[in-house]
């Protein structure tokens, strides 16, 4: 038994049990994969995956078993490759990072640069999802670090390390009826008209359809999307209200929209940067969230994720309080 079967394993588990898409993703060839399925099978004396023809069709009991396991054992591989290279003060590697299209686009920038100028030989990988996939990719190991939100409580994971707060913008054409209000439209107000906002709305728990449905309103969305900038496109358009995150406005939104802030509709968001707990992190993964979160004594973080203290993060800044200079690195 190798580390390569193992990895292979579960590669082909993660690609759906389809071994021509494991073999893209580590860079195999199907054939040898299936060569090195066979004889880990014919070592342990039980087929790990119960094959319809050529097809593997699911994963048998006893695999299930082995594939759990062989997770752990990849992981910890991977942790002590991790140790050493720290301990030789190597800079390159590679860090993935998986995160909202609103974090890549608007929060991100400016701290990936700062990495890459002090880090010149590390690769970094940024990979934008839906809020419901984050979790998942860094869970599979997939992701060295996810950025997530929520307007609630902190995130479902082991460790998870406050960013920042924000709200949201309800943003509308110069010529739309709630315009000329004046004030905050109420959220009946909102209910009348048609809205553009995430695609994490659609989801029942969303705060925004909770908020609606709290007001005893129905929540009509016209047009969903990731991207911030697609929802300003269809509100420009006409197809809608726009309920976005205020990191994604910019001056020039602020001129051709007439903007209002959700802070006294909706409930304040929290920016989070998620690890997982028995994952060793390189030094320059600790020295990204540093950046996304100076608020945060780096001594502190060290021993957090190290297990060696509990975590007591100091209250976020709001994204609205952030100085001039630093709120500019971040949506550079």
């Amino acid at each position: 038994m190798t580390l390569t079967q193992l990895r292979y394993i579960v590669a082909i588990v993660d690609a759906g049990l389809n071994i021509t898409l494991a073999a893209e993703r580590v860079h195999a060839t199907q054939p040898g994969i299936s060569r090195q399925l066979r004889q880990l099978e014919d070592e342990l004396g039980f087929q790990m995956f119960v094959r319809k023809g050529k097809s593997l069709e699911s994963i048998s009991t006893a695999g299930a078993q082995v594939i759990a396991r062989a997770r752990i054992i990849l992981s910890e591989a991977a942790n002590i490759r991790v140790l050493a290279a720290n301990f030789r003060s190597e800079n390159d590697g590679e860090l993935v990072i998986v995160s909202t299209h609103t974090q890549a686009r608007f929060v991100l920038p400016g701290a990936i640069a700062d990495i890459k100028r002090r880090y010149a030989d590390v690769g970094i990988r940024l990979e934008p999802h839906g809020d419901t996939e984050l979790m998942d990719l860094l869970g599979k190991g997939a992701a060295d670090l996810a950025i997530v939100s929520t307007a609630s409580a902190a995130p479902n994971a082991e460790l998870a390390i406050p960013l920042f707060r924000w709200d949201r913008q309800i943003l509308l054409t110069r010529d739309h009826p709630l315009a000329s209000l004046g004030r905050v439209p109420r959220i009946d107000e909102l209910a009348r008209h048609a809205l553009v906002s995430y695609e994490s709305s659609l989801n029942a728990e969303s705060s925004l359809r909770r908020a609606f449905v709290d007001a005893g309103c129905d929540l009509n969305l016209a047009v969903t999307a990731r991207d911030a900038d697609l929802i300003k496109t269809y509100v420009r358009s006409g197809l809608g209200v726009g309920v976005l995150a205020e990191m994604a406005l910019s001056e020039e939104d602020q001129a051709e929209f007439h903007v209002f802030s959700a802070r006294d509709l909706l409930p304040t968001c929290t920016s989070w940067v998620v690890l997982q707990r028995d994952r060793v992190q390189r030094n320059y993964a600790l020295d990204l969230i540093i950046a996304l979160a100076p608020h945060i004594d780096r001594r502190d973080l060290v021993r957090v994720v190290q297990g060696a203290a509990l975590a007591d993060w100091p209250t976020p800044p709001h994204w609205s309080e952030l100085g001039v200079e630093e709120a500019s690195i971040r949506a550079a």
